[in-house]
């Protein structure tokens, strides 16, 4: 799907039903994501079981985008934020920041990257109070410079689905997201 479709879709859905990421509208960015395909897996950054299904995900790199693997179909119940190491040290995020991320979504339901930033190799900016809750979960509190991941219940995501993404009712959601700047 073309980003700004997903974007004006995301954008729309989350004002009328307080939903999902994706990129909101601001300034660019100088900041590019790498583009490359996860290289060699290596040991995962973070493993997780979910009530059904299980997630291995390895963090992007300098060159290269995240690796998420899933084990379909993953579901949880409730949302689950791993911040990676090493954890950034730069600005905390408030929930009334902007923030500027490379990211990776997932979905749980089949394993496909339903959107990526990092396949853009453009980071998105968005404000916190314009996202769905799993996002904002994830990212509150983090410092700019660390990678994040989150597996999002379908409750903190699009409980009704969001068919223009491919995301249906009941679809758990992966993210890895990349901090790179708040305001």
């Amino acid at each position: 799907m073309h980003a700004s479709r997903l974007l004006t879709t995301v954008t729309v859905a989350t004002l009328a039903a307080a939903t999902l990421t994706a990129c909101g509208s601001g300034p660019k960015s100088e900041a590019t994501c790498p583009s490359g395909s996860p290289g060699t897996p290596t040991a995962p950054d973070w493993r997780y079981q979910g009530a059904k299904g299980s997630l291995e995900v390895t963090g992007p790199t300098d060159a290269n985008a995240p690796r998420i693997t899933v084990t379909t179909p993953f579901e949880v119940a409730q949302t689950h934020v791993q911040t990676f190491a090493p954890r950034g040290d730069g600005a905390e995020v408030s929930e009334k920041s902007t923030v500027s991320v490379c990211y990776m979504g997932v979905n749980g339901r089949d394993g496909k990257v339903f959107d990526s930033s990092y396949d853009r190799g453009t980071p998105a900016e968005f404000s916190l109070d314009g996202v769905i809750p799993g996002f904002k979960k994830a990212l509150e509190g983090q410092k700019v410079g660390s990678t994040v991941g989150v597996a999002v219940a379908p409750a903190d995501g699009y409980p009704e689905g969001q068919p223009a993404a491919g995301i249906q009712a009941g679809d758990t959601l992966v993210f890895v997201l990349k901090i790179l700047s708040a305001k």
